[in-house]
């Protein structure tokens, strides 16, 4: 197999464990010829025997794959951290914490995706490894010189947990700013589950109610993802049954996490984006926050009436971080980078997109809004909910479905503006959107092509009921075009 075919963006993914309809593609073979490319990357960047950390999440396959890639380390004379279980932000602050001092944290997950995939993230001193580099690492496999190194036990989430809780007493100005409130963790038996005990139980917090802390590979409640409607639905009724201040969920590596309000509002997405903008332009009047395409109009106005600027970009955590970093060296401050996935990156923190560091940054505020008899969902109280929502994912069947993707979204561009109520907007740089206005109610839709999958997504949003059912039949005679596009989904929703 090619190993180039296991690049998943600025990330590694494949098939761990072979299933009824998986073949395996990412065993222990694959992760030593990986282990190799990434010493031959860091050789091209001037670092040879680096002292590399490597971690796991809880998937079945992570200490096999992890004692593979150790192996390949060791024999080229590396010194070795392996930090066992631990999570994809703690990894990069492996880099960063002085006393491990990494030249690479390596951490072996693949986020929220089912049990039997597993994959690689990779971190350097200054940032994540980019698209180029991965393509690199899986390309430049050849064997390096022979030395002995050294592989050495060392625990990185209790000094991370002691870093965030380091930053919240200082946010707080308390040593115990959460003393009295009930704050509950579901961890979906990823890596999360030291959050309740390392970060909020010496903060103060009591935490009887959280659930699936212990990690379980396979993820035997529900998918450990804050974009899962399942998964939102399981901590917002813990959150109720425990009558609990603040509920806190988890995806697998901990890059991403959401939030449920004690009444059962559910913090995720838009409203999660809106609370974090609004935390941002209290402490950065004016800036930029950057975020992926499909957010909502309302988003972008909450956003400017609380003084900022939203800047629309394309979908993939890296894309939505390096155009921040980007502006931010053009002069133009941007201290957020957010996905509507929850995949947050602060400036001020290395611009890393850290489920755990998002929910500090709550917490820091948590206490200030008690003591002015505020709730933390008064942060986002004045952005707009749309009335009605959905979201449909048109399968391409064939090799070329980008080239057939694309010629869809240029026949959307030329032909719904000739229906009323559609115009193009041009903010915005994926796909192609538009302001839908009457006879369709009020609202827009969003088409694009999937970053890593075959297929096109189809966002829609309406301030009026029973709207947008009325667009479908519109969108249908237009993707009924070409035959390679799947309308299954679509006669479905017809049908309701």
């Amino acid at each position: 197999m090619e190993l180039s075919k296991l690049q998943n963006g600025s990330d590694i993914r494949g098939i761990a464990i072979t299933t009824e309809d998986k073949v395996k593609n990412l065993g222990a073979e694959e992760a030593r010829l990986i282990a190799q490319g990434i010493l031959n990357w860091l050789a091209k960047n001037g670092i040879k025997r680096p002292k590399i950390g490597i971690g796991h999440d809880s998937r079945l396959t992570g200490p096999a794959l992890k004692t593979a890639m150790i192996d390949v380390f060791k024999a080229a004379g590396c010194e070795v951290l392996d930090f066992g279980l631990a999570t994809t932000p703690a990894l990069f602050m492996a880099t960063q914490f002085k006393e491990f001092a990494c030249d690479a944290g390596i951490m072996l997950t693949a986020s929220h995706l089912p049990f039997y995939f597993n994959g690689i993230k990779i971190f350097n001193q200054i940032s994540g490894a980019e698209k180029a580099d991965i393509a690199y690492i899986l390309t430049h496999t050849e064997a390096s010189e022979v030395a002995e190194g050294t592989v050495q036990q060392a625990d990185l989430l209790t000094r991370y947990a002691a870093d965030l809780v380091e930053k919240i007493q200082q946010g707080s100005g308390s040593k115990q700013p959460l003393k009295g409130m009930k704050i509950i963790v579901d961890a979906g038996n990823g890596a999360g589950g030291y959050f309740a005990d390392k970060v909020l139980a010496v903060l103060g917090a009591d935490t009887s109610g959280s659930q699936f802390l212990e990690p379980d590979g396979n993820f035997p409640n529900h998918i450990p993802n804050p974009d899962n409607k399942e998964a939102m639905a399981s901590i917002k009724q813990a959150v109720l049954d425990n009558q609990a201040d603040l509920g806190v969920i988890f995806d697998t590596d901990v890059d991403r996490s959401a939030i449920v309000s004690k009444d059962g509002q559910m913090i995720n997405r838009n409203n999660l984006i809106a609370v974090l903008a609004a935390i941002v332009l209290q402490e950065y009047p004016g800036s930029t926050i950057v975020t992926n395409s499909p957010t909502s109009d309302h988003l972008k106005h909450f956003i400017e009436e609380k003084g900022g600027k939203q800047y629309r970009y394309i979908s993939g955590y890296r894309n939505v971080i390096n155009k921040a970093i980007e502006l931010n060296q053009e002069g133009i401050d941007c201290q957020l980078a957010i996905e509507t996935s929850s995949h947050a990156a602060f400036k001020e923190n290395y611009f890393l997109d850290d489920g755990a560091y998002v929910i500090a940054k709550v917490l820091m505020l948590l206490p200030k809004l008690q003591k002015e008899n505020r709730e933390l969902t008064d942060l986002m109280a004045e952005l707009a909910q749309p009335v009605e929502t959905l979201e449909i994912r048109y399968t391409i069947s064939g090799e070329d479905y980008k080239t057939i993707g694309q010629q869809m979204i240029d026949t959307f561009r030329t032909e719904l503006p000739k229906q009323a109520g559609f115009a193009e907007n041009p903010e915005n740089q994926e796909g192609v959107r538009f302001s839908v206005t009457d006879p369709y109610g009020k609202g827009w839709m969003l088409l694009r092509l999937s970053l890593h999958e075959p297929l096109l997504v189809m966002q829609v949003e309406n301030d009026q009921a029973d709207q947008i059912q009325k667009q479908l039949p519109l969108f249908r005679e237009i993707l009924a075009q070409n035959s390679q596009i799947d309308l299954t989904k679509l006669d479905q929703q017809l049908t309701k």
